[in-house]
């Protein structure tokens, strides 16, 4: 095809007709609008849904993402559409590169973000190279995320509705990914817009209820995960101030997160106390007043770089970044160390800054995504 030709909604210079996209379907509203729309521009489309746990085992539930009945409703939308659908079975890869570290980084007292791990090891590695290998010319998928080609490459940018932005969670998205990736709906400006497209379509799921867990989590309960993928995991110890003094006993460490107030169990005290610090090595749970929550010095590995040039080369800069994907950015300076280490300073101290977390970066006065990290050890 002549380079001359007008680029396509996807950016190639061919007709939609002679483009193949491989769209990754969780049987949710959003990628089933874009795999519909996709269908209907006359691309060629081939949707992909993953089975990544047993959905008839204890640890699924009914209506969790990329379970039993997703899957059918992805195969529903494709047959109504008239594109091939496949479903790959991403058990073992999935127990292994997401579910595993989740138990391991709990036992260790971190919070960790599985959804992250998953964007990153195995819907943007392996379901991409296969993607690949069915010769699709891109990996389309219904995260609110806006991708923009930028001065010396593609930029990863903030969905137009903030309400819906997914950058938190896939921050870790290399360049290389982020050429192959496409991402039609970032540009909504609610998810209103989005079930009227499903509507539009007259697809079966244009009223389905978006998913709000973990997706191998059931009713939200980690602890209980844990203490099946780990027995023996949730042993009892001391509920201590920061001076080590027992005030009471806990159930086990993974019950609990740094920040929390409630479900202490040490009531009848003046002032309310919040857990500061998870010591795993004694199964101490430490707990004291608010403003030990205070953190303005996060410590950042494993950076993942989106902004222009070598991350070294950036040097001392001025950003936001959110430490938490419910929070909006907020001001800091962000130091370099290594080529995935950072020192990030906060310069309005926030509460409840947790390892296992992720630590994202955006640009000031743009909506880019410079890419983040891990935050990786206490305060």
């Amino acid at each position: 095809m002549s380079l001359d030709h007008p680029l396509n909604s996807l950016g190639f210079a061919k007709p939609p007709s002679e483009t193949r996209v491989v769209v990754a379907m969780s049987g949710g509203v959003d990628s089933s609008v874009v795999a519909a729309q996709l269908a209907e521009e006359g691309y060629d489309v081939v949707g992909v849904t993953l089975q990544l746990y047993d959905h008839g085992a204890a640890l699924a539930k009914k209506g969790a993402c990329c379970a039993g009945r997703d899957i059918h409703d992805a195969r529903r939308v494709a047959e109504q559409m008239g594109f091939p659908h496949y479903v790959l079975d991403y058990e073992n890869i999935f127990q292994e590169a997401v579910i595993d570290e989740f138990a391991d980084s709990y036992l260790a007292g971190a919070t960790p973000v599985p959804c992250i791990r998953c964007n990153e090891r195995v819907k943007f590695k392996d379901l991409l190279q296969t993607a690949k290998d069915l010769d699709a010319d891109c990996m389309a998928t219904g995260h609110y995320i806006q991708r923009f080609d930028g001065e010396i490459g593609p930029e990863l940018h903030c969905a137009a509705d903030a309400n819906r932005d997914q950058s938190y969670f896939l921050f870790s998205t290399t360049p290389e990914q982020l050429s192959y990736l496409r991402f039609p709906l970032g540009h909504l400006k609610s998810k209103a817009e989005t079930r009227a497209l499903a509507a539009k379509y007259g697809l079966p799921v244009a009223d389905k209820p978006d998913s709000q867990d973990i997706c191998f989590v059931p009713n939200g309960n980690y602890a209980s995960v844990i203490e099946k993928l780990r027995p023996g995991a949730a042993e009892p110890g001391e509920i201590v101030d920061q001076d080590g003094n027992v005030l009471g006993e806990h159930r086990g460490v993974i019950h609990y997160t740094i920040g929390q107030r409630r479900g202490l169990g040490i009531g009848g005290l003046a002032d309310p106390l919040y857990v500061v610090k998870l010591d795993v090595d004694n199964k101490r749970v430490v707990v004291g007043p608010k403003e030990l929550l205070a953190t303005r010095t996060v410590p950042i590995r494993e950076v993942n770089w989106l902004g222009n040039g070598d991350f070294m080369d950036s040097g001392e800069r001025e950003i936001s970044v959110k430490v938490r994907s419910t929070r909006p950015p907020a001001p800091a300076i962000l130091r370099p160390i290594s080529a995935t280490e950072a020192e990030v300073e906060l310069l309005t101290p926030e509460e409840g800054v947790s390892p296992g977390q992720a630590c994202v970066f955006y640009e000031n006065d743009s909506s880019r995504i410079l890419g983040g990290g891990w935050i990786w050890k206490g305060r």
